[in-house]
């Protein structure tokens, strides 16, 4: 969590990310972020992953970890994993700092591999007296919790912050199912034709995204037909005192975010960093 947040705050994160994606035959899609980049850190990643909405885990890809000096490749890392533990964590950062700081109700809205590692990050971040979810399998959602409702206007009824995480292709909430001092993350939109939230709820919500220039193109924003200029800022200009994170107690706040490629060196280095500690065994399967 601690290095994402300073990753956030470095300049790499105002640079244009590179993201290329194109479309394969069939059910897939495939998509290359490259390369991530962090001050700091000699070495670069280079992601190349799929998307399969009806496979478990859905992604399947990896992500190359390379000497920044010699190109040496130094590892390879399941790209499934790296995504959710960094676009999770992230996320979670996200949701803490805008949602209101009392706020102890917490929604999800899809309960699979990207939720449950968001999950995670805000129990570390804060304390929850309830957890609500729902799910198309209701009983994935039961695992999480007890309080599995039928549908995402439920959840955001019955909760101060909602996380979504879907593979949703038309709004699941609009301005009409929120509340004053609503917070809602985004992380379902994250390629063109998904979407979460609706354009009315966007548009009179403040909006914090991860990078305007993605915001752009693609995310929340762009993929309800809405202009960048809808966005309040970045969570990088949160961090850096720029920009308030919540600007009334009774707005309505939205992190949409789309993922950086420098999220996965910065997840990949710290593996890496701790896989070749001198206090760890290592193997050499090739001598």
């Amino acid at each position: 969590m601690e290095i994402l947040r300073e990753g956030f705050t470095a300049p790499v994160a105002q640079q244009p990310p590179l993201r290329i994606r194109t479309d394969l035959p069939g059910p897939g899609t495939a998509t290359c972020l490259m390369p991530g980049l962090l001050p700091g850190i000699a070495a670069y990643t280079v992601k190349v992953n799929a998307k399969f909405p009806d496979a478990t885990p859905a992604l399947r890809g990896v992500v190359c970890l390379h000497d920044l000096r010699s190109g040496e490749l130094l590892a390879l890392a399941d790209s499934s994993s790296v995504t959710a533990w960094r676009t999770g964590l992230a996320a979670a950062l996200g949701t803490h700092l805008l949602a209101t700081p009392g706020a102890d109700t917490l929604g999800l809205v899809g309960t699979g591999a990207q939720a449950t590692k968001t999950l995670a990050g805000l129990r570390y971040l804060r304390s929850w007296r309830r957890l609500v979810a729902c799910d198309l399998d209701p009983a994935r959602a039961a695992d999480l919790t007890s309080y599995v409702v039928g549908d995402a206007r439920e959840v955001c009824a019955q909760s101060e912050v909602v996380v979504l995480a879907t593979w949703s292709r038309q709004p699941l909430l609009n301005a009409c199912d929120v509340l004053p001092g609503h917070h809602l993350t985004t992380l379902g939109a994250d390629e063109p034709g998904k979407i979460e939230l609706s354009a009315d709820l966007l548009r009179t919500a403040r909006v914090v995204v991860d990078d305007l220039n993605l915001a752009a193109t693609s995310g929340a924003l762009a993929n309800a037909g809405l202009e960048v200029s809808a966005a309040a800022g970045t969570l990088s200009d949160v961090l850096q005192g720029r920009i308030a994170g919540r600007d009334a107690e009774d707005a309505v706040t939205v992190y949409a975010p789309v993922g950086l490629p420098w999220q996965d060196l910065a997840l990949t280095w710290a593996l890496y960093s701790r896989a070749t500690a001198p206090d760890q065994t290592t193997i050499d399967l090739l001598a």
